[in-house]
């Protein structure tokens, strides 16, 4: 009888607990619980529609989860092409809030709920640092980035966020590897990143981040991936699909990218293409939040769209495995 490693060419590890990493396609004896396990991709559902926004906008950012979401500013098809419309999500349709007091594209949207997050940077009349405050009701201009600008990659909450890489011209033009840190009162620089970039993904916390993809300079999709431990960044597994201004969402160890036609997950080691394809109105320069298992990706180029989508139920999980 074939045996497992004549197959693989290597023995099931035998253990007392369930790895805390495990790579995808591994395979071992729980010897605690007297059970085989494997780690697999295991998919519900994917990509499905969610109600429109109100508001059709490109470049915005987002903030909370799939049933509790938050949406602000973004370009517009026409002059003044800056939107500062702001829409919440309760997991069917958008209801209108409080304008922004700012209004921009390309700004990004950080933090943790749909009642405490942060707008960052973007372009108004010109590349801005401008950063507003919102608390479930009304938005409040606070201290400023210290270099103003665009297609800002982010990581965070409210209070503990990164601002990582953007764009800003002139002068000078060009794409910036700087990151900046906010601990709720102030920005303040810290390490930067290995590759330049803009419209990079980002997920996790301000000190256990990821950064992913992006805009590298000139013009180029990058699939660089980066991770953050709070005082530097360590080149990691690069996306299998290089791509820019795509919808990001998650953790660190479990994060999402998605857009304008693929979406990968990671898993703290290695990037892997969901078997479920891309959203269903490819898109990119979207808004994007949630986790790796429940997403939403908002609006959108070309249009600028109004459509919303929901990501539901694709995940990497450890399986027991039955054998007869």
């Amino acid at each position: 009888m074939t045996t497992f490693k004549e197959i693989r060419g290597t023995t099931i590890e035998v253990v007392s607990s369930d790895p805390s990493n495990p790579e995808i396609g591994q395979i071992w004896y729980n010897s605690s619980s007297g059970t085989l396990k494997g780690y697999v991709y295991a998919t519900v559902n994917a990509w499905s529609a969610g109600g429109n926004l109100n508001n059709g906008r490109t470049l915005s950012g987002g903030a909370g989860t799939q049933t509790a979401a938050l949406v602000a500013a973004g370009g517009v098809g026409a002059s003044p092409y800056n939107s500062n419309a702001a829409e919440s999500y309760n997991g069917t349709s958008w209801s209108n809030l409080t304008p922004v007091n700012t209004a921009r594209r390309g700004g990004v949207i950080i933090g943790g709920t749909n009642t405490a997050s942060l707008v960052v940077g973007g372009y108004d009349t010109a590349y801005v640092g401008t950063t507003e405050s919102w608390n479930g009701s009304s938005w409040t201009t606070v201290n400023p980035m210290s270099q103003g600008r665009a297609s800002i990659g982010r990581i965070g909450i409210q209070t503990a966020a990164l601002a990582i890489g953007g764009y800003y011209s002139p002068p000078p033009t060009g794409w910036y590897p700087i990151v900046e840190s906010y601990n709720g009162s102030t920005w303040t620089s810290v390490a930067s990143l290995n590759t330049t970039r803009s419209n990079a993904g980002g997920a996790g916390l301000q000190t256990a981040g990821l950064a992913f993809g992006g805009d590298k300079p000139v013009s180029t999709a990058g699939n660089e991936t980066e991770s953050w431990n709070g005082s530097a960044w360590t080149n990691v597994n690069s996306l299998n699909t290089a791509r820019t201004t795509m919808g990001s969402a998650g953790t660190q160890t479990a994060a999402l990218c998605f857009g304008p036609t693929a979406t990968e997950l990671w898993n703290g080691i290695s990037w892997t293409t969901s078997p479920t394809g891309g959203m269903g109105s490819p898109r990119n320069s979207m808004g994007s939040t949630g986790s790796q298992t429940l997403a939403l990706g908002m609006g959108g180029d070309s249009g600028p769209q109004t459509q919303t989508e929901e990501w539901t139920g694709a995940a990497f999980q450890t399986k027991t495995i039955t054998v007869s």
